[in-house]
């Protein structure tokens, strides 16, 4: 069964924003679902045409965020030059660097990656598996 969404959580909603809309746009992805509360932002869902499917949200518990240890989130980039611009655009707004873009042959000749942690320390990937 495919995964319809995923989401994590984040301490600033406003800045995590400007991070993902940075970080996303080389993917293709767009902020398509804010959600608000009196005029407070309380997160905001991305994706393609009118379907989120990986959300950044401030967390329902009303507790700070956290990320999980050993948990990353990988996105599909449709060329490597998305990947290298997608590394770009989210460490030039406040990401921090997890691992260059690059190929990864250990994982099959073609994997071509970049690894950064959002502001809150989620870790998050872009991939493209094409061969170029």
């Amino acid at each position: 069964m495919p995964i319809d969404h995923v989401s994590v959580g984040v301490a600033d909603a406003n800045r995590a924003k400007s991070f993902y809309d940075a970080a996303l746009a080389p993917l293709g992805m767009a902020p398509i679902y804010p959600v608000e509360h009196q005029g407070r932002l309380l997160g905001v869902g991305y994706g393609e045409a009118k379907k989120p499917s990986f959300w950044i949200q401030l967390p329902l518990d009303g507790k700070g965020a956290s990320q999980g240890n050993g948990v990353h989130i990988a996105f599909t980039a449709p060329t490597r030059a998305a990947v290298d611009a997608f590394h770009r655009a989210a460490l030039d707004h406040g990401g921090a660097d997890e691992g260059a873009p690059g190929l990864r042959p250990d994982y099959h000749p073609d994997y071509y990656g970049a690894f950064v942690r959002d502001p809150d320390g989620n870790k998050i990937e872009a991939v493209c598996h094409a061969h170029e």
